[in-house]
């Protein structure tokens, strides 16, 4: 089924996580012209209890055909416009698991003109009927995902509508600068000359804005989306110990033994609010075992898919030819932080200098560790971070930066003011799509098929 503008249909979905044996509670929420309605034919409601807007009623979920009772339920009511999506919208709170979760939402989609929700299209209602703008459902969607307390506070602040502020702060002054223009072209000879001078510098404020906005997101997507760091080195050297002394728990089997780490092994952190994933890689060398290979082939994909590489040598040993073999194997575009690790044993002299030196055994070592990766990927000032544009929000704002960026050319050849007018007319299209002035079908689709269905 494509996405549309809403229909008369009735849309339901389950709101909530379910999984077997976890969540004592799901919600399936509905929403339409008719909800109130739909509800009302498959739940029995004993005593007077009124289904007044914004009450919690108590019930039973019924099938008709049989008159079984399929489950003990709570209604939340809450009549349009005063809801998430402006309908009419019930939620009901029913027991969780898979089951009882199931047969209650296909009780719901039996009824008439009621349907299973797209993706995203709760969201979708409730921009189309004035209750959200694009940036706010988009900032609900970066809340769920948020792997951090910094993503869920950036996200928060999309959701109280400080990007659509931001943005539209900056088009209303382009529009302004617009109609100045136009309003030159149209009536020249009854209006004094613009200065083309002032002109330009004024918009290219605005341009330096937006590049702040534009560096900003860079920042955010770190925290959004998170890094891949894999730890690689030759067997033996420490990997799977400082996998564990980051993850603050016994992720990797650690021995003695050289070749020990066969597989994969990954560890999720969050690091001064940046999520991370560690992969602690298969060490990199010469052998006949054939699952060691396997391991060995894994680690050697895993250099070229992380955004960062920790190499760790032993510094006990130095650093070998076969450290040396492995450094040039890493991709050159790769930023690469070598560490030399098991300084509690000795600090030997090395032909390469290391970033930075620890001990995985005793934690000497590992904030300034954590200190240079921080600046390695960037993420400084994170802290000061007040809001981050997804990478649909930056790529507009990228093109109307663009857009600004050729007026200073037209300036400096001092053309005609029609010409500026064409770059202004694109940066304000850009702003406008980014907060949803500028709102297309094909708009809609791209966002919320990203989105999850009861959402």
């Amino acid at each position: 089924m494509s996405r549309t503008f809403p229909t008369e249909d009735n849309i339901a979905a389950i709101a909530s996580a379910i999984a077997p044996g976890q969540g004592a509670i799901a919600i399936i929420k509905v929403s339409g012209p008719s909800a109130l309605e739909t509800v009302t034919n498959i739940v029995e409601v004993p005593g007077n209890q009124k289904w007044e807007t914004h009450k919690i009623l108590y019930g039973h979920v019924v099938d008709k055909n049989t008159g079984k009772q399929i489950d003990e339920v709570l209604l939340l009511i809450m009549k349009a416009p005063r809801s998430f999506t402006g309908e009419d919208v019930v939620e009901l709170h029913c027991h969780g698991g898979l089951i009882v979760v199931q047969e209650v939402l296909q009780q719901v989609l039996n009824q008439p003109n009621t349907r299973r929700a797209l993706p995203g299209e709760f969201s979708q209602r409730a921009i189309l009927n004035g209750r959200l703008d694009i940036t706010q459902a988009e900032a609900i969607n970066d809340l769920i995902s948020a792997k951090s307390k910094k993503a869920a506070q950036l996200a928060m602040a999309g959701i109280n509508g400080d990007i659509a502020m931001q943005i539209n702060r900056l088009r209303d002054k382009l529009l302004e600068q617009l109609s100045e223009i136009e309003a030159r072209i149209d009536f020249e000879e009854d209006l004094p000359p613009l200065n083309i001078k002032a002109m330009a510098t004024s918009l290219s404020k605005i341009h330096n804005e937006l590049c702040e906005l534009i560096n900003d997101a860079k920042q955010g997507s770190l925290i959004h989306n998170g890094l891949q760091v894999a730890l690689v080195g030759l067997p033996n050297v420490g990997k799977s110990s400082i996998l564990n002394l980051l993850s603050n728990r016994e992720r990797a089997i650690v021995t003695n033994l050289p070749g020990t780490t066969r597989d994969i092994l990954e560890s999720e952190i969050v690091l001064e609010g940046i999520p991370i994933t560690l992969i602690d890689t298969a060490g990199i060398r010469k052998t006949n075992d054939e699952i060691e290979k396997r391991g060995i082939a894994l680690s050697q994909k895993a250099l070229i898919a992380a955004d960062i590489i920790i190499l760790i040598f032993d510094i006990s040993k130095g650093w070998t030819k076969n450290d040396q073999k492995l450094l040039n194997q890493i991709p050159k575009e790769n930023q690469t932080l070598i560490l030399g690790n098991k300084a509690d044993i000795t600090i030997k002299s090395t032909a390469i200098k290391p970033d930075v030196i620890m001990s995985a055994l005793t934690g000497e070592g590992e904030k300034k560790m954590i200190k240079k990766l921080l600046t390695l990927c960037g993420a400084t000032n994170i802290r000061m971070l007040e809001l981050a544009l997804n990478e649909r929000q930056l790529d507009l704002v990228q093109n109307a930066a663009t857009a600004l960026k050729k007026i200073e050319a037209i300036a400096e050849e001092k053309l005609p003011w029609d010409f500026w007018t064409i770059d202004l007319r694109d940066a304000i299209y850009s702003l406008g799509e980014l907060t949803g002035e500028e709102i297309t079908e094909p708009l809609l689709e791209k966002i919320f098929s990203k989105f999850c269905i009861g959402k």
